[in-house]
């Protein structure tokens, strides 16, 4: 039953991201957040867009192989010069033929269930490539958030350094200090404002190419509201769990499943070759000639002919047609079982993965975090020693770096775990949110 409202809930679902992207449409100057990208991707994606169409064209697939099982009917119409005993005079001829198939092995029947197997695998299609995108935004999404949380840092990083070049001046034409420690000051200060650079640099980066996931006109700004909270230690649902529920859901093994359906039927078909057909056929016509010595009416009853009959074909020898597409049904059903299993194993692989992304990333934030508390506070009073003039400038810049490198293995870490976070928990089935 599911199946049969799955095509129709998402035409439905297509129409409302639909309405709603439209008046959704981003204007330079306007802030997205991850939900209404992922909305106007769903809505604006060419590809997407284009599998929809093809989505459309095997529903009118499904039409002409239903209405294939009607009887067809054909009216025709000749005006002609028949040529008599009196000379060339004008001949109308008017008619009406139909015929239908009364049995062809299953065959009509067979290709309308192939034809509704091969709707519903269009519609997947356009699933899969949904769920691609989707993970292809929040990648950038978070790449772009995580420049520009390292932006804030760099420039706390830059105002530090101005006002220890600033004091490191002031010491320098007191005496108090020698020209080298206030030139590794300097050193640093331009170091600093190097990595903001950078730092503004990969962001724009990012930028460019979340509107080119998004496809963009060229000319269209992109801002973004970065998260407000990150959830980087929470609990991990089981590996084998998550494979279970993927497996049970996901549409490309749905699809691939479809696959095997869809082979199994077209042999059906082929098999069909070696059966017998019967179908019904009738024809009525009639003629008129000028030439004639009766009237137009009366003509056109003399001439009135009718036939009906049942006809029957059986097959003896179609040069090995048959046969070789039922051998080519049958290798297409063994190509899509490994389909199948290469969709399992494809995905089983990705889950894993994502899995150890996870378990990795967390670890990382755990142990980033701990020694990002210990560095900053050293930080913090090699910082007010130095502004007092009791700590070494050496042993302040060591100090600066080790604070420096936990500060972005912090940062790395926390967007890092989150980012995997949503794609594990996106394979077992939960929506990718803020």
């Amino acid at each position: 039953m599911q199946k049969k409202i799955f095509i129709p809930l998402l035409y439905f679902f297509a129409f409302c991201f639909s309405s709603k992207a439209q008046s959704q449409v981003p204007q330079n100057g306007d802030v997205w957040d991850l939900q209404k990208c992922l909305a106007y991707a769903t809505v604006n994606n060419i590809t997407i867009n284009s599998l929809r169409l093809s989505q459309q064209t095997s529903e009118q697939d499904v039409v002409l192989s239903k209405a294939a099982k009607y009887p067809n009917l054909y009216a025709t119409a000749s005006q002609s010069l028949a040529h008599t005993t009196t000379g060339w005079s004008p001949a109308s001829g008017y008619g009406i033929s139909s015929d239908v198939m009364l049995f062809n092995g299953g065959y009509y029947n067979n290709d309308i269930k192939q034809k509704q197997l091969s709707l519903q695998s269009a519609g997947l299609d356009v699933a899969i490539q949904e769920n691609d995108i989707t993970l292809q935004i929040t990648e950038a999404y978070y790449n772009i958030a995580l420049a520009q949380e390292n932006i804030v840092y760099v420039k706390d990083l830059v105002a530090t350094s101005e006002a220890q070049v600033k004091q490191g001046q002031q010491r320098f034409a007191a005496g108090s200090i020698a020209q080298k420690d206030l030139l590794q000051l300097q050193a640093v200060l331009a170091n600093d404002e190097y990595n903001l650079v950078t730092a503004q640099n990969a962001e724009q980066q990012y930028l460019l190419t979340l509107k080119q996931i998004l496809q963009l006109p060229t000319g269209q700004s992109l801002q973004i509201t970065t998260p407000d909270t990150l959830s980087a230690t929470a609990s991990v649902t089981p590996l084998a769990d998550v494979q279970q529920t993927a497996l049970a859901s996901r549409p490309e093994i749905t699809n691939a499943d479809l696959g095997i359906q869809i082979a199994d039927v077209n042999l059906a078909k082929a098999r069909v070759g070696l059966k017998p057909t019967i179908s019904l056929g009738g024809i009525m016509n009639t003629n008129y000639a000028n030439s004639s010595n009766y009237t137009y009416t009366k003509t056109l009853n003399n001439n009135f002919y009718q036939q009906v009959g049942v006809s029957l074909s059986i097959p003896i020898f179609d040069r090995k047609v048959t046969q070789t597409n039922v051998a080519k049904a049958k290798i297409n059903i063994a190509q899509a079982n490994l389909n199948l299993n290469n969709a399992k194993i494809t995905l089983m692989q990705q889950i894993e993965q994502a899995y150890l992304n996870v378990i990795n990333t967390q670890s990382q934030y755990r142990a980033a975090e701990e020694q990002l508390r210990y560095t900053q506070e050293a930080f913090r009073i090699a910082n007010e020693q130095l502004r007092i003039g009791s700590y070494n400038i050496v042993d302040f810049l060591q100090q600066r770096n080790l604070y420096v490198q936990a500060l972005q293995a912090y940062v790395q870490s926390k967007y890092s775990t989150a980012l995997y976070s949503k794609i594990y928990n996106f394979y077992n089935g939960t929506p990718v949110t803020q």
